[in-house]
């Protein structure tokens, strides 16, 4: 993970060092021309080799400093770039398709209603991502069907699969929330007991490792359905997002059960929707986030909630987020997670 972020030159007259806090989630603050989202794109363009983003935008050196001691060290002189790696006083060049393997990235940018589709015209990012959901959704009902077999020739006692079996007990349990579930085959008690896994052992032991394998497939991505669905209840009012019998999520209204289409939601509920989705969905574990301006169409009540659901989203998947905001209402009570950035003109 990152520690510190620094820029000299940037826009030719503007130094920052922006030291990143030891959890997970740092906020950058500052009024508006201060370049905050062009430095945090400029971060996620590095990160993501695009190169011939980051060569355009006026700076003289970025360095960003990982925890293992490494500086990724980018400098841009006349649009000719150089980049570097250096750990223990030696530097060695770093080819741009390598620089994506440095640590996964995602920038969460405040222009996200809309998606071009390569064709220079533009979608409802709500609807493309919707469907996205809706479709995973549907393959992992579709993949429902367990065939118990295993070729691992590990030894299992009887109390050995009598805990995988508790294990994974618990977890369909959890799956089940999200709206898919294994069916078990005919012929086997899920979960059995001592005596009928004492009975036949290889047969249970196919069944166990089968679930096991089911699980681990699909275990998290069970978990960032229910997330998502418990943080975007939380925040909207008199109607509850669900999953329809489908695999698509709509909406209901609590009073009169009126099924509302997402596509009719209003601009806010949509960024949190869009947002969250990115954060839960397209996320890899133990990568940077940048969300910049997340307060876009947020109601000051929603803006004051949005640093507690991705700090939980964040330790989940053991995240660093960087939120750069315009908004004291997004800090909300985590000035001590916060850089406020003053800028250092040079001569």
């Amino acid at each position: 993970m990152l520690t510190k972020i620094a820029v000299q030159g940037l826009f030719n007259e503007i130094d920052y060092e922006i030291p990143l806090m030891d959890g997970h989630l740092t906020f950058i603050h500052a009024q508006n021309g201060f370049g905050k989202s062009t430095l945090m794109r400029l971060v996620y363009n590095i990160l993501q080799g695009n190169l011939e983003d980051v060569r355009v935008v006026p700076f003289e050196r970025l360095d960003l400093i990982f925890d293992d001691g490494s500086n990724l060290i980018v400098e841009n002189r006349n649009q000719e770039l150089t980049i570097q790696m250096s750990k223990n006083r030696l530097e060695e060049p770093v080819d741009a398709d390598d620089l994506p393997s440095l640590l996964g990235s995602l920038y969460i940018g405040p222009e996200r209603l809309y998606l071009s589709d390569g064709m220079g015209n533009l979608k409802p990012s709500i609807d493309i991502y919707m469907q996205e959901l809706s479709d995973s959704i549907r393959r992992a009902i579709a993949d429902s069907e367990i065939v118990p077999k295993s070729e691992d020739s590990k030894k299992y006692t009887d109390a050995d699969l009598d805990t995988i079996f508790k294990n994974v007990e618990a977890k369909i349990n959890f799956i089940r929330q999200a709206g898919f579930q294994p069916v078990i085959p005919s012929g086997y008690r899920f979960p059995p007991s001592r005596f009928e896994i004492g009975d036949n052992p290889e047969k249970y032991k196919a069944l166990a490792l089968t679930l096991k394998a089911y699980t681990d497939t699909y275990y998290q991505f069970a978990e960032s359905i229910v997330v998502f669905l418990d943080i975007v209840n939380t925040l909207f009012v008199n109607k509850t997002v669900e999953i329809n019998d489908k695999g698509f999520p709509q909406a209901r209204m609590d009073r009169s059960g009126t099924i509302i289409p997402i596509s009719k939601f209003s601009s806010g509920e949509r960024q949190i929707l869009i947002m969250f989705y990115l954060l839960l969905f397209k996320a890899g574990t133990d990568s940077l986030v940048i969300m910049d301006e997340p307060e876009v169409s947020l109601h000051v009540s929603w803006q004051q909630q949005i640093g507690k659901f991705v700090g939980d989203v964040a330790r989940i998947r053991n995240l660093q987020v960087i939120i750069s905001t315009h908004s004291p209402s997004i800090i909300h009570d985590d000035w001590d997670k916060t850089v406020e950035l003053a800028t250092t003109r040079k001569d």
